[in-house]
């Protein structure tokens, strides 16, 4: 613009070069060329380009939960360790991060074709009101240089940013082809024989017509033709002697895969799969994960894996876990809340949904994150939606833990033990009790929630009780006098001592008659339905009136009604402990706080 008075040579020789070479002097015909690539490269390459990252941006972004959650999974299950699902995370996060960056990418390229018609609009413009009004040149004149050096000047940077636009156009349409762009595009073209061929043929026909240039045509042909010679002379393999033959079916899936069973599932709605990648840290598998551990130190039971996934059935945020496909309980969180519940058992006085805690069923709210100061200022309890799965998985298991207690569980048990207890096992398995017998000992324990870590010494007791009287009911009632200082610890209260309410002569008396059976059987209980309900009346008066003194007592029986009684008791209150005099150990202190 200031030297366009002096000639089209004012704007540099190469842009006078390239306008005078390109359009023939003539600025009509750099408009037009203009035009053309511009058309090609912002209608054309621009535009196909960036709608190819989009969508590919858009299907990468949306298919990242199912991914993570695939991830996930195999390491729940055990398939891959954490080192390889870091792998396979980073590789997601970085395929995300491409096709997010080539979509705005995209958006530079579109915008430097806009910017470089603007540009030449503006130049054109401004250079004729330069040359009239302040150089004096003729407007005729003035359109002319002005036109020409902006056209040429046009040029220079559109062939540049059409290249551009090419190459953006290539890396984005790839597609899923690994490796780089260059190699993906010399392999898909350059080493199929056919495509060379269909080049080759298309180059010697187009050489052949009245008027094209022969010589380029030719010497393309002639390329292609031989690259396409090598390529089908190394893709050939010798002849093979093939005997015609039936053709055999494919090969059905053994149907024996159909048959397998997942121990432990959680199906989960859509709207919960953001629980697996929790970007704060409160990741549902990582919870699963500790919460293996602490079952392993708690009770000494290793927990199946569990199997998430997702089912489009459940309501948007419910959730159901299921113990070898059987649906053992769900429920609803909601995500970006927390749940509230009150420690005294009360209604929460928060704004929020008012409904039932799933694990327990308790009184709960779910309420803004922004009220969390405020709960934790009035004493409620506040859990996230994970850890609201979490505590509820944790029940259940507990609940099952002797059903998912499996015969391979505990041969790997037996397995895993000390190498000094490795005499211990081979003198009592298969000598004196069978592996089964042994696993039915430990499910009977785990069904009361009795630890089976111990299991050296349940063993040795196993070992003293069954040459007298190998019954599981015998042998159980053996072990767990052996565990007497585990009960007692496990029951303590917060004083050290055992709170317990005991079970009153007449009652002792009354299950003692009612067992019937012969001698070296197991006995059965036959007590009228008149007294069964007596007694389940006054447990839960005596145990409701402890509660209220703030003691969660065990009942105390005599060892040889204990299971009986621990068979009814179980029905109406599962979590309520009933122990034998056997099983009380020397040292324990005692607390008496009431008597049935």
């Amino acid at each position: 613009l200031g030297h366009g008075h002096e000639g089209t040579h004012g704007a540099g020789q190469i842009i006078r070069a390239f306008g005078q070479l390109m359009t023939g002097g003539s600025f009509i015909i750099g408009v037009i060329l203009f035009i053309i690539l511009v058309i090609v490269n912002f209608v054309v390459i621009t535009k196909g380009s960036g709608r190819i990252a989009e969508v590919a941006a858009r299907f990468t972004l949306d298919s990242m939960p199912g991914k993570q959650m695939a991830i996930d999974a195999d390491l729940s299950s055990g398939l891959i360790d954490e080192t390889e699902a870091k792998r396979r995370r980073k590789e997601v996060e970085q395929e995300s991060t491409f096709y997010g960056a080539m979509d705005g990418a995209s958006k530079f390229v579109r915008g430097d074709a806009v910017a470089g018609l603007i540009i030449v609009g503006i130049n054109v413009v401004g250079g004729i009101l330069i040359g009239v009004i302040q150089h004096k040149i003729p407007i005729g004149q003035a359109a002319s240089t002005y036109t020409l050096m902006t056209i040429g000047d046009g040029l220079v940077s559109q062939i540049p940013a059409l290249i551009i636009s090419i190459a953006a156009g290539f890396l984005v349409s790839k597609g899923g082809v690994e490796g780089a762009a260059d190699k993906a595009l010399v392999g898909q073209l350059a080493m199929n024989p056919v495509v060379l061929g269909m080049v080759a043929a298309a180059s010697s026909v187009i050489a052949l017509v009245p008027g094209m240039p022969k010589l380029p045509f030719l010497g393309i042909a002639i390329g292609a033709g031989v690259l396409a010679w090598n390529r089908a002379q190394a893709a050939k393999k010798p002849p093979e002697v093939t005997v015609e033959a039936t053709p055999t079916p494919e090969a059905e899936e053994p149907i024996q895969n159909t048959l397998a069973i997942d121990d432990v599932k959680i199906e989960l709605g859509y709207g919960l799969l953001p629980l697996i990648n929790d970007l704060e840290g409160r990741r549902l598998t990582d919870q699963i994960r500790a919460l293996r551990r602490t079952l392993a130190t708690e009770f000494g039971f290793v927990m199946p894996a569990v199997r998430i996934l997702d089912n489009m059935r459940l309501p948007n945020q419910g959730y159901s876990i299921r113990i070898k496909e059987m649906e053992s309980g769900g429920g609803e969180v909601r995500l970006g809340s927390l749940m509230a519940m009150d420690p005294r058992g009360g209604q929460v006085e928060l704004p929020g949904e008012h409904m039932k805690e799933p694990a327990f069923g308790l009184p709960a709210t779910w309420i803004d994150e922004s009220l969390r100061e405020e709960a934790t200022f009035r004493g409620y309890t506040i859990v996230d939606p994970a850890t609201v799965v979490t505590t509820h998985l944790t029940e259940i298991l507990k609940d099952n833990m002797a059903d998912l207690l499996s015969y391979s569980e505990v041969q790997k048990l037996l397995k895993d033990l000390p190498g000094e207890q490795k005499k211990l096992v081979e003198d009592l398995v298969p000598a004196v009790v069978s592996a089964t017998t042994i696993q039915r000992v430990l499910q009977a324990l785990l069904r009361e929630r009795v630890s089976i870590r111990d299991l050296p010494a349940i063993l040795e007791a196993i070992g003293e009780a069954a040459p007298h009287n190998a019954s599981i009911l015998n042998l159980v009632e053996a072990v767990r006098g052996r565990l007497a200082r585990q009960l007692c610890w496990q029951n303590r209260n917060e004083d050290g001592a055992l709170p317990i309410i005991t079970l009153s002569h007449d009652w002792e008396q009354a299950f003692a008659e009612a067992l019937i059976g012969a001698p070296g059987e197991e006995k059965q209980l036959a007590l009228a339905p008149s007294k069964l309900q007596a007694f389940i009346r006054s447990v839960r008066e005596s145990f409701e009136r402890a509660a209220m003194g703030g003691d969660v007592a065990v009942l105390l029986t005599s060892p040889l009604i204990r299971p009986y009684v621990r068979s009814i008791i179980e029905r109406f209150r599962g979590q309520t402990v009933v122990m034998s005099q056997n099983e009380v150990h020397a040292r324990a202190k005692l607390k008496t706080v009431g008597a049935v």
